[in-house]
């Protein structure tokens, strides 16, 4: 059994590292096998070294973002955890740096909350077209929208137009009531609900009213030429290699795309081959677009879609390994 002693300097920052009810020292306690105490403004962390060592580190990242102005979520402490586990905490403060992107209708701003959040949106930033890859949960939409609605409001851009593949996922289009909009709106109701949130309904909806913001399927893209636009493809795993090029040669003038697709969630018929995983083998490498990749690490929804989408992993490593034995 070792103890260390981590000073803090201001009180305030005492009290939102134990949180309510303690959460987040609770949360490092059981993550690292450690018991935390306060002596005055002192934390005494005991345990086995490397659980002591770890929990250090992580309390240390913490302080970090305490010191930038950041609260201290769920969210936060499993990034950090992760973070501590991969051994990059060093790189915390390039996280606690990361701007406000933009500011919801509620007032709230939205920031990466992970290393890979930052990667995407640093490469939304810097580059033309840029594909996201990852699991749900991960913000490849929100984000994109997020980055869609601040050059919109920043005037870099005219337009917003949000766009993704009608594919049906285990349910019959046609069986749905109502006309050709009617049907595919439920395909794009993720979009519609991240706009509201950026937005409010009310200046959605003008800006829709005035042609400004437009979510339409895919097939409504064909033969346009998209200028002064922001850009962005959802669900694009369900994309044909056919659509996805029609897609990217839509660019126009001061135009920007963001392409996202989960691959693991591909809901074509079998035989059509999946667009984006086409795309990000023949545009890897090629200047102005960006691939990356986010993983399980960077999901900021509840906890447990963490550990559901590394179960699912795991069991597909075993299937691979199940199936290269067999053979």
């Amino acid at each position: 059994m070792v103890e260390q002693v981590v000073d803090i300097e201001r009180i305030e920052h005492l009290v939102n590292l134990f949180g309510n009810f303690d959460e987040n020292v609770k949360r490092i306690e059981e993550e690292y096998g450690v018991i935390i105490t306060t002596h005055g403004s002192q934390l005494k962390v005991r345990g086995d070294t490397i659980g002591v060592s770890k929990a250090v580190r992580a309390i240390n990242c913490l302080l970090v973002m305490l010191n930038k102005g950041e609260s201290l979520t769920s969210q936060n402490i499993d990034c950090v955890i992760n973070m501590v586990d991969d051994g990059e905490e060093d790189k915390i403060s390039h996280l606690a740096n990361a701007g406000c992107i933009c500011i919801t209708s509620k007032g709230r701003p939205v920031k990466p909350k992970t290393l890979g959040q930052r990667r995407y949106v640093d490469a939304i930033g810097t580059n033309t077209i840029t594909i996201g890859v990852g699991p749900a949960g991960t913000g490849k939409t929100y984000l994109a929208v997020a980055e869609a609605v601040s050059a919109f409001r920043a005037k870099q851009v005219n337009r917003i137009i949000l766009t993704r593949p009608a594919v049906e996922a285990g349910e019959s289009l046609g069986f749905l009531p109502g006309d050709l909009q009617q049907k595919v709106d439920p395909y794009l109701r993720p979009l519609y609900d991240a706009l509201f949130d950026m937005m409010g309904a009310e200046n959605f909806q003008r800006a829709q009213e005035r042609g400004d913001i437009e979510v339409a399927p895919l097939a409504y893209m064909r033969g346009r030429t998209l200028d002064d636009s922001f850009i962005i493809l959802d669900e694009a795993q369900n994309t044909t290699s056919e659509q996805m090029k029609m897609f990217l040669t839509r660019l126009g003038f001061n135009s920007k795309i963001v392409v996202t697709g989960d691959i693991t969630q591909i809901d074509l018929p079998d035989g059509k081959r999946s667009g984006l995983k086409e795309a990000i083998k023949i545009l890897k490498g090629v200047k102005d677009i960006s691939i990356v990749t986010l993983t399980g690490k960077d999901v900021v929804r509840h906890r447990l879609v963490q550990e559901i989408i590394k179960a699912y992993e795991n069991r597909g490593k075993d299937d691979e390994g199940k199936g290269s034995h067999n053979r």
